[in-house]
């Protein structure tokens, strides 16, 4: 089987080792990748967002199948223009992308589906953002209606703040605060039938003890010990299956990954948002405890069968990845620092951790810094206080100038708490 990836961050790089495991992938590109993707698929230059474009690359490469990682790409109808040009695709249409694409449609589909979420305004006026502003009060949450790279919202008990935001983007959902602890749960369907996979935790702000702004991720761990056992299958009743079947009702049937964020509330369940692809940096602590071979579950989602696949089959063991990112992220962050230590940590701690590169290329013979969040780190072990101790002691063999990271992540989880 070969493939192609559209993506060039630590969640495509996830993808990419696992793909590369899989003795069904005699063939694996990604398109345009990063420094670290480069180790085990060829890479190539294409505009993600150019659907043509990426079309024209997986008939040349005469791909058996595409996978289109990020958001932008997905809302922009790039999986369209692979299945028009014949080609299975992983990822949902344009239209129903809009679960992401749109925090307003995603609101909508909810209340259509009676899915559990957060009560909410949608606004575009001044005028409207004061009036959800006082219905609701602190703390404020606020959310471009759009994509925004992860930090498209804000959680602040400061109405100056929550006001600024809200009036600096073109329409916002303003919505009630949701107590209790948050869950990621990713499923993977081909419109009809819906596979759940193992339930992760991620960390957005970007200080330990969840301070400092919101981020898009800087770390993630799986299982979830304080968990409810049933917990998949209640979000699989509540959640997934009903938000999947009235897409199907509507038209615009969702194919591909379906990531559900979730609040566990004293009242319950409750959705705080819907992604249209893998989450980064779950995705790298769910794909590290997967043990059935990835390819064939993504090219059952793409091809309508998956109510034939096998159930998936998972590690007992745990799994954390911790976030490297850069000097003043995530803020205006500094690039082209030269990134040391990774030989190292491929010599001393492999296999059970490892380096995911998100923003990073290649200069010369060396590695550097070009984006925000530059490296996960990622561990696994039999439990989760032995995956942070691997994780942490393969990021401490890193250098990375003015770069930082939290140092708590799966902390109390791991110590039971």
């Amino acid at each position: 089987m070969k493939l192609l990836v559209i993506g060039s961050g630590a969640r495509e790089h996830a993808l990419c080792r696992s793909l590369s495991l899989d003795p069904a992938v005699t063939a694996l590109h990604c398109a345009p990748g990063n420094a670290g993707i480069a180790e085990v698929a060829e890479l190539h230059r294409v505009d993600a967002l150019d659907g043509k474009a990426v079309a024209a690359l997986a008939t040349e490469l005469d791909a058996d199948l595409v996978v289109v990682g990020p958001e932008a790409p997905l809302v922009a109808g790039v999986a369209d223009a692979v299945r028009e040009a014949g080609i299975p695709a992983f990822g949902p249409s344009k239209e129903a992308a809009q679960l992401e694409g749109s925090k307003a449609f995603a609101k909508e589909v909810m209340a259509a589906a009676g899915v559990p979420t957060a009560r909410s305004y949608v606004c575009t006026t001044p005028d409207e953002v004061e009036v959800a502003l006082d219905a609701f009060g602190a703390p404020y949450v606020v959310k471009d209606d759009g994509l925004a790279a992860g930090k498209g919202v804000v959680v602040t008990a400061d109405l100056e703040q929550a006001r600024a935001h809200a009036n600096a983007c073109d329409r916002v959902v303003i919505e009630e605060f949701l107590d209790g602890p948050e869950v990621s749960l990713f499923a993977i369907t081909d419109g009809e039938t819906v596979v759940p996979l193992q339930p992760a935790q991620d960390f957005k702000r970007a200080l330990d003890g969840d301070e400092g702004p919101n981020t898009g991720g800087m770390g993630a761990y799986s299982p979830l010990p304080w968990a409810e056992a049933d917990l998949v299958e209640e979000v699989m009743n509540t959640v997934l299956q009903p938000t999947v079947d009235e897409l199907r009702r509507r038209g615009t049937p969702f194919s591909g990954l379906l990531y559900a964020g979730l609040a566990i509330t004293s009242r319950g369940v409750r959705v705080i948002e819907f992604n249209a692809r893998f989450g980064d940096p779950e995705t790298q602590v769910v794909l590290a405890r997967l043990k059935t071979p990835l390819a064939g579950v993504l090219m059952g989602a793409a091809q309508g069968t998956l109510a034939d696949f096998p159930d998936l089959r998972w590690s007992e063991d745990a799994a954390v990845t911790v976030v490297i990112a850069s000097h003043n992220y995530p803020a205006t962050p500094r690039t082209g620092d030269p990134i040391e230590g990774l030989d190292e940590v491929a010599a001393q701690d492999a296999p059970h951790a490892y380096v995911l590169h998100a923003g990073t290329r290649r200069e010369g013979g060396a590695i550097v810094s070009a984006g925000g969040r530059v490296l996960s780190v990622t561990a696994s072990g039999t439990d989760l206080a032995r995956a942070r101790e691997r994780a942490y002691a393969a990021v401490d063999r890193i250098r990375l100038d003015g770069s930082h990271h939290r140092t708590d992540i799966a902390a109390k989880a791991a110590a039971g708490s």
